[in-house]
């Protein structure tokens, strides 16, 4: 199943929403969309999230946010980045679309599509 944790108000979610879209429907493979702000993730989510990454937990959260600097996050410990994103989603980068054990964030768009490589037809 290909999971995209998705933003409808930004533009940049809509577009690798629609390339996720055209993965899915070629492919056959199911899909699931959520809306992170009104859904939000949990800790263990949010982990797990960014094991897939393979990255940082910083490296999944938006900077140019007001809450970012308001809660003093650039030199913050894992257990506080989470906290932060638990509490303001907004915070969470996107999109991000996750895909048999692995995600991507979908900035530019693109990025995503290297999770469908070497993918066979369902």
């Amino acid at each position: 199943m290909i999971t995209i944790y998705h933003n409808p108000r930004c533009s940049k979610s809509r577009e690798t929403l629609a390339l996720v879209q055209q993965v899915s429907s070629e492919q056959n493979l199911p899909l699931e969309v959520v809306d992170y702000q009104k859904s939000a993730l949990n800790i263990a989510q949010l982990q797990h999230l960014q094991q897939q990454l393979g990255g940082s937990l910083s490296a999944m959260l938006r900077e140019n946010e007001d809450e970012y600097a308001s809660l003093s996050l650039a030199q913050a410990d894992d257990e506080t980045l989470l906290a932060a994103l638990v509490a303001h989603p907004k915070l969470l980068q996107r999109p991000i679309v996750s895909y048999l054990g692995k995600a991507a964030i979908g900035r530019p768009p693109e990025l995503v599509l290297s999770l469908f490589k070497n993918t066979t037809k369902a």
